[in-house]
């Protein structure tokens, strides 16, 4: 069963709906332990006081507040959650906008959130409101120790809690070295052939149809060394690959028409290019025998002569 992390209320006007928060994402990662080499024997942390050296367990850890040199203000999550009871409890909606309005480059971890019984009509009914309005809430919550700034939005059947980035957090592009809009534009023909090819890789967003490639082909490799035996076999570092393709030069008009080639020729077209042509070939072999003088044993034609 899901673990709630956080238990509240959305609260817009006058309305409160209790709600429990929980995590949207599970993440794929791969898990490597740290090694050893001499020995293979796993590498491990220790927290440890920094004055006396030795090892201190997670019950006796407390989080400070350093406001002078060495000196410390001690909380504890009862202190936290003192601080504001109102902001720790509650999601609170300000304002309803267009989702589009809202750059993506924001947008930060997602969360469900799930109605109690007490609030499972004001659930559906803020819910279906945002549908019909096509809005999302822009919302102040905290989560654990920390305010963010999020979106509460319809998602099937459910209400969604995407945190967001606030704006300060966000670093600035202008250290990067980038073409302005009016530098190095592109000309009209290649605008309309890179538009062409846009439109011929377009389709519906289906998210069914992607999924982590490098992650299977790294369990593929695990496998791999598992059936060979070569379980603590140190692969050796390869040499640097020299880069494939020129990176100086690059003929954009060509790539294009390339890319819509590939894109517009049918899955079996070199199939049967390659059986259309051995037709052919055998076609003007059959042509060329019908074609030449019919060759008569030798003894046939001294007979004659």
């Amino acid at each position: 069963m899901a673990r709630v992390l956080w238990k509240g209320a959305i609260v817009f006007g006058l309305v409160n709906i209790p709600v429990g928060l929980y995590s949207a994402e599970r993440r794929n990662e791969l898990s490597f332990a740290m090694l050893d080499r001499r020995d293979m024997a796993p590498v491990g942390y220790k927290r440890f006081n920094k004055d006396s050296g030795k090892e201190v367990p997670w019950d006796q850890i407390v989080k400070g507040y350093e406001y002078e040199d060495g000196r410390y203000v001690v909380f504890s999550d009862a202190d936290f959650k003192a601080a504001n009871v109102e902001a720790t409890q509650t999601v609170d909606i300000m304002h309803f906008v267009d989702p589009a309005q809202i750059p993506f480059i924001l947008y930060e971890t997602p969360y469900y959130l799930a109605p109690d019984k007490r609030g499972a009509r004001g659930y559906v009914l803020l819910r279906e409101t945002l549908n019909k309005a096509r809005k999302v809430a822009v919302a102040e919550v905290v989560i654990r120790t920390r305010q963010y700034l999020a979106i509460v939005a319809p998602f099937e059947n459910l209400l969604v809690l995407n945190t967001l980035r606030f704006p300060d957090e966000l670093r600035s592009p202008k250290e990067l070295d980038v073409p302005e809009p009016r530098a190095g534009a592109p000309k009209p023909a290649e605008l309309q052939m890179a538009l062409h090819l846009v439109e011929e890789m377009s389709r519906n967003f289906d998210p069914r149809l992607y999924h982590d490639t490098y992650r299977e082909d790294v369990m593929a490799r695990v496998k791999a060394k598992i059936k060979a035996g070569e379980t603590e076999v140190i692969t050796p570092e390869e040499p640097e690959r020299p880069a494939s393709r020129k990176a100086e030069v690059i003929d954009l008009m060509a790539l294009l028409k390339r890319s819509i080639e590939h894109k517009g020729r049918p899955a079996s077209t070199s199939n049967s290019q390659k059986v259309s042509h051995a037709n052919g070939k055998k076609a003007s072999r059959t042509r060329a025998r019908a074609a030449a003088p019919e060759k008569r044993p030798a003894a046939q034609r001294r007979k004659r002569a």
